[in-house]
Order: C-alpha cells, then structure tokens, then sequence
C-alpha cells in the first residue's frame, strides 16, 4: 500500500475500521489545522491583513470603474500586483505542507478508494493480455479459494475475467498463457485492507491482471440530490477541509 503504513496504521486503522467517514473528518480537521497554524505563524500577519484589505479596495473600486474601461485596465494591473505580492507571502508555508500532505493523501488513497473483499464474498479478476495474443488462458487459485467460472476460457477483445470467492487472509492467484504465467496476489479481511487492485508486467503476453475492487462509499448509499453524486473519500475532504479552513482562518484570526 503505503510505506506510511507502519506509521500511520496503528494509529489510523482502528478509526478506519470503526468509520471510514469519520476517519475523513478527523485528517481533513488535522491538515487544515496544521495548515492553518504554520500559515499564520510563517507569513507577517500585519501584511496580509493589509494586503487582503487592499484587494477588497481594488475590488470596490473595479465595480465603480466598469463605464471607464481605460481607468478600469489600470487598477486591474494593481490588483494583479497586489494578489502576486499575497501569493509570494503565502508561498513559503504553501511548500512547508506540501510533502506530509502528499505523503498522507497517499496513505489515503490506498486505504479508502475501495471496499475490502470479505471472507465468502464474490469477486472477479480481469487479465488483460498484449496486442495479437490468442487462445486459451488459465486461471490457478490456491487452497481456500473456489472459482465460480471455468478456470480455462477463451480470450476474447484481448481479456478474460474470472469470478471466485475465497476464505480470509492473503491467497495468490496465478494466471497462464501458454508458456507465460504471472500471479496476482489478493487479500480477504474483514478489516478495511486490500492489495493492490492493479499489476502491471512489462515485455509479457499478460499486460495486466485488475481485481474488480467496488468502490469505497463512506456515506453508505446517500446520493447527492439533483447532481446524483456519491461522494467518494476526496469528495468528502475536500469538503471537510474548506469547512475546517474557513472557520479555523477566522477562529486564529488568519489573514
């Protein structure tokens, strides 16, 4: 998954496991306070209080210059000027978070994107095979687990899928294509933990083997009404964070 996991999921897996969506709010919460305190304590608050209250008058002033395009170019190069000089303050914290939250989004990304494959659950496996390749293909599974279509099947548009079901812990699969073969492992659990959905081989018949993971809900079946949108986990930080940051910029007093 990760190489943050043995940091983080002794931390994180027990709330992931309980509330996927509650582990949401809390890192959301955490960032954007961190964010937000590095920020203040990183930039000169007296200057971008001035500065932002500058932007405010550039505005004002652009609304009351619309019937004056000429006048209206000009205070437009100062407010250019005066958003370029915020963001250059602003810039230094920007890069001081940047990494630990890339490395956490990343930790994200490979714990909440699907939903585990439990103990007796049906799932499928697609290979997907190089340009030219026909014939047969062959699935071998290990002990504990059943497949529930024909383990040798024709290839068709250049992939096979297969369905099985297996007992929990991790199993290996391994797919044949006359006299190449290449394995795919796959993990049962009840807890919130999955391999891998892709692996790639370079140079082989078999370009691909995917588990067809489904794809994590943290808000169940709640679809967002008139966009029919079920938000997955960064649908939900970000959210969270703009929430966390607005209120937490004017709770510290944040300019």
């Amino acid at each position: 998954m990760s190489f943050l996991d043995p940091v983080l999921n002794p931390v994180l897996q027990p709330l992931l496991n309980s509330s996927p969506l509650l582990l949401i709010i809390l890192v959301s919460f955490v960032i954007s306070l961190i964010i937000t305190v590095v920020y203040k304590l990183m930039t000169d608050q007296n200057e971008m209080k001035r500065l932002k209250e500058q932007q405010k008058e550039f505005q004002k002033r652009l609304k009351e210059l619309r019937s004056n395009p000429e006048e209206m170019m000009k205070v437009q190069k100062e407010a250019m000027k005066a958003n370029m000089d915020y963001m250059k303050h602003s810039l230094k914290s920007t890069l001081v978070t940047m990494l630990p939250i890339i490395l956490i989004f990343s930790w994200m990304a490979g714990h909440l994107s699907f939903e585990p494959i439990y103990p007796g659950e049906t799932y499928s496996v697609t290979a997907t095979f190089a340009k030219g390749v026909t014939g047969d293909a062959e699935l071998v599974a290990d002990d504990g687990t059943e497949l529930l279509s024909d383990a040798k099947q024709p290839i068709s548009n250049g992939e096979i899928s297969w369905r099985m079901k297996s007992s929990e812990g991790d199993h290996t699969l391994t797919i044949k294509s006359g006299e190449v073969s290449q394995q795919k492992k796959v993990l049962i659990t009840k807890d919130l933990k999955y391999e891998e959905a892709i692996s790639m081989f370079k140079n082989s018949d078999i370009e691909k083997i995917t588990i067809n993971y489904n794809k994590l809900k943290p808000l169940g079946g709640f679809t967002v009404p008139l966009v029919n949108w079920q938000p997955g986990w960064l649908g939900l930080y970000i959210i969270c964070s703009i929430v966390f940051s607005l209120g937490l910029r004017k709770l510290l007093k944040v300019y």
